[in-house]
This record gives C-alpha cells, structure tokens and sequence, in this order.
C-alpha cells in the first residue's frame, strides 16, 4: 500500500524525558494536526527524536506548533521534507517470516530509493521515501514480492 501527499517533520535532540512525546503530539492533535506514522528514538548522546509524517497541507502549521514547543522541551533542531510517501508491505506472518524487511529494503536500494524513515509492526514494514519515487518503489516491491496489481493500492 501507498500513500501520497505527505510530509515529514522532524523534532531533534531534546532531552530522553518521558513526558517529552506526549507534549509534542498532544500539541500536534489540539491544532487537528493528525500523525499518520511516528517514529522516535533516542540517539547514542542520549537525546530523543522524533520523525512524523501529517498531510502535506498542515506542514506550515505544524511547524509553527513545533517551533512553540521546541523551547519547552529544550530540542535544540527541526528539520522537514514537503513532498514524501509512505510504503508499506502487509503480512500476517513477519514473525515467522524474518527476510520480509529485508527482501523489503534490498528492493528499494537496489532500485536507489532513498527511506527517510522506517516503522514496523508485527504485520507491516512502512517507509517514507521521497513522492517523486513511488512508482518506482512500486515497482520494485512488486517484482521481489511477486504481488498482483490488486494486492496493492495506491491511495493519492
């Protein structure tokens, strides 16, 4: 499945506090600003980032939400991209089945698509890879998974 029309903000290096998340998406949802795929982490200086993908039409103002909560949360960078996508690869069995993500990320380098961000589940691998490269992500992932045309969508 893929989807269109995103973009990504980034929240960088602010304090490993655990209140900090919630602060950010609490902020992001009181301006109607949905998260469509999250992905935090804390970097080896011991600082958290967040990455996040919204609806393309709300980066202008999530940034604005975000360049008010940078201070109180002492995050020291934001960063974006305007025009992303996100893919992703179901499965109801990735547990028994470890090579999906990476027959998954082989395809996509192979074919030289660049992933911004990755989050997995149990039963998905998601990326966000530039918007201009769907097609050609597509592609790749339908000639490594042998999938049918209907198996996958394409939501615009």
């Amino acid at each position: 499945m893929a989807s269109s029309g995103l973009a990504t903000v980034s929240i960088l290096s602010y304090p490993d506090r655990p209140d900090i998340p919630g602060v950010i998406l609490h902020a992001m949802g009181k301006e109607n600003i949905n998260i469509e795929f999250v992905v935090h982490n804390v970097d080896i200086e011991g600082s958290g980032n967040m990455t996040f993908c919204i609806d393309q039409k709300y980066l202008e103002r999530a940034i604005e939400v975000l360049e008010r909560v940078k201070p109180l949360i002492e995050a020291k960078g934001l960063s974006y991209h305007p025009n992303v996508a996100t893919i992703s690869v179901f499965g109801p069995h990735f547990r028994e089945r470890p090579m999906i993500s990476g027959l998954m990320f082989n395809a996509l380098g192979e074919a030289g698509i660049e992933v911004l961000a990755i989050s997995t589940s149990i039963s998905s691998c998601s990326c966000v890879i530039q918007a201009e490269q769907i097609e050609e992500a597509l592609r790749a992932l339908h000639e490594t998974f042998d999938a049918p045309h209907q198996v996958t969508k394409f939501a615009p």
